[in-house]
């Protein structure tokens, strides 16, 4: 088998060109070292090729002028299902949908749809996690600003998030181990005004080969 991939290399293609505008929150870094990042996770974690590129593409629908249909024709039914099932619904009737029902709905979702899909909101969300506690350690709690909901709220998701997680992954699970010592750092370091020095265990991810 070859360790080259066309596929990977086309998804990380559309992924950049889908991207190409958009930049992290705050930040001045391109938005697609995110789903870059998710897809190395899971690699990392031995998982397959459809699911790296499903991570590659994860935001593509819900946030870029992306079709399920065209990721299908493209990558093969598996990887379309993937990203639609973390892909939250942004509108209805051509309305904005509240921030908290979209948590709800796609919280509610990710409790049935199986351990692949858990494994790849846990590896987003964990990334999410780990890149708000360098900004926190970096900015301050300033960096709460460009967010459109406050500590609390966010907290609360991030917890029915692992909740949700924990019902498809092992409790030795690398990805699972991980989130839940980021929820519990970025609370911590958020409680102490997102300065001080928090450490955050990651044996568990850095013990995989690269």
């Amino acid at each position: 088998m070859s360790i080259y991939s066309v596929r990977y290399n086309d998804a990380l293609i559309l992924a950049a060109r889908a991207h190409c505008d958009q930049l992290r929150k705050g930040t001045d870094i391109p938005y697609v070292m995110h789903p870059f990042h998710v897809s190395l996770l899971l690699i990392r974690c031995g998982y397959s090729e459809d699911v790296a590129i499903a991570a590659l593409l994860h935001d593509v629908v819900e946030d870029c002028n992306v079709s399920l249909e065209a990721i299908e024709t493209a990558f093969g039914l598996q990887v379309a299902r993937l990203v639609e099932a973390v892909s939250e619904i942004k509108l209805r009737n051509g309305e904005k949908i509240a921030w908290e029902e979209r948590k709800r709905l796609a919280i509610g979702h990710l409790c049935t749809a199986g351990p692949e899909v858990a494994a790849l909101k846990a590896a987003d969300t964990l990334h999410n996690i780990q890149s708000m506690i360098h900004e926190l350690r970096t900015h301050g709690p300033g960096v709460w600003a460009h967010f459109g909901r406050g500590p609390q709220p966010t907290f609360r998701y991030y917890r029915e998030v692992l909740s949700a997680v924990r019902r498809w992954l092992d409790s030795a699970h690398p990805l699972l181990v991980e989130l839940e010592q980021a929820v519990q750092a970025v609370e911590n370091l958020s409680r102490d005004g997102g300065e001080g020095s928090l450490s955050v265990k990651v044996d568990a991810l850095s013990d995989l080969p690269p």
